[in-house]
């Protein structure tokens, strides 16, 4: 369940630090378009080399909507439809009134517990989706680099396979040192939006199916008091609320930022001939900096 109290409370203090991002970053940026490529998914792929059915050259050094920016925005229509749909205007205080153990509202409270497990549970799913989304991390990555004046990486890898040794690093490494970390001299409040929210252990419990509720407790079954990203027993039902509730306000806030970065290009855009141009810091063929112009459509607000 969405507490619209608790939601508007969490956006009430990250909407400000989401401005302020959204102006560092424009700001801090060593190439105009850097920013525009955060939006537009720049990205190497190398497995261009191996195509064989055209006559011509490509480019490896690509930009638009691969397979993850796809991912991404089925994952995003389902987490809307399921906060549009499961908005509570009850306070969450009137709601922790009404579950509240009493002897002669047994059944009653049964039936609601069991009611939010099953909630919860999809909520899960939910945090899931938003922590292992290789397009939401790669996009905060880029703009922690941006923030501190760093070029966009085009050759920004996440971990799958201990192998891959060319890789940026993996999902939990790269939230908790390339993201937090650097967003925590800038915005303390992002700092703590991305450290309340993010928990390795909850989301490889989820993963894993390794929990269990009862009551309105989720014990977690990968606890390891010998690991310091696994020391949690368990959460309450109200613990997950919050944590849930941070998750969403910044996936939320997250995407109503890469909107005005389109409406910001796009209106410098209509001043340039609807063009712009873009760099591209290279490794492939070899180490070099090169430049492409590329155009926008205010039809349908594409660029190509």
């Amino acid at each position: 369940m969405i507490f619209k109290d608790i939601l508007n409370e969490k956006y009430q203090k990250l909407i400000p630090e989401f401005d302020r991002l959204l102006r560092a970053c424009y700001e801090n940026q060593t190439h105009p378009g850097d920013l525009l490529l955060v939006h537009q998914n720049g990205f190497y792929n190398a497995e261009i080399h191996k195509w064989n059915n055209i006559s011509e050259t490509l480019s490896p050094y690509c930009m638009g909507p691969d397979n993850e920016l796809h991912s991404e925005n089925t994952h995003f229509k389902f987490i809307e439809q399921y906060v549009n749909g499961n908005l509570s205007e009850r306070s969450f205080a009137d709601y922790s009134e009404l579950i509240k153990h009493d002897i002669t509202n047994f059944k009653n409270l049964e039936v609601l517990t069991n009611t939010e497990s099953y909630g919860i549970q999809i909520e899960m799913l939910i945090y899931l989706k938003i922590w292992e989304s290789d397009t939401f991390i790669k996009s905060f990555y880029q703009l922690a680099r941006l923030l501190l004046g760093e070029h966009y990486d085009w050759h920004f890898k996440i971990t799958e396979k201990q192998q891959n040794s060319n890789s940026t690093g993996t999902r939990g490494n790269i939230i908790r040192d390339q993201i937090k970390d650097k967003l925590m001299s800038f915005s303390p409040i992002l700092y703590n939006s991305f450290d309340n929210s993010y928990k390795s252990q909850i989301r490889n419990a989820i993963a894993h199916s390794q929990y269990i509720t009862i009551g309105r407790t989720i014990t977690l079954n990968n606890f390891d008091k010998e690991n310091k990203y696994n020391l949690l027993p368990s959460i309450s039902f109200d613990k997950w609320t919050d944590i849930f509730h941070e998750t969403i306000a910044l996936h939320s806030l997250y995407n109503k930022m890469l909107a005005n970065v389109l409406e910001i290009y796009g209106r410098i855009a209509l001043r340039n001939n609807n063009c712009f141009e873009v760099r591209i810091n290279r490794e492939d063929p070899f180490v070099s900096t090169v430049y492409r112009r590329i155009q926008f459509d205010p039809r349908t607000g594409y660029w190509r």
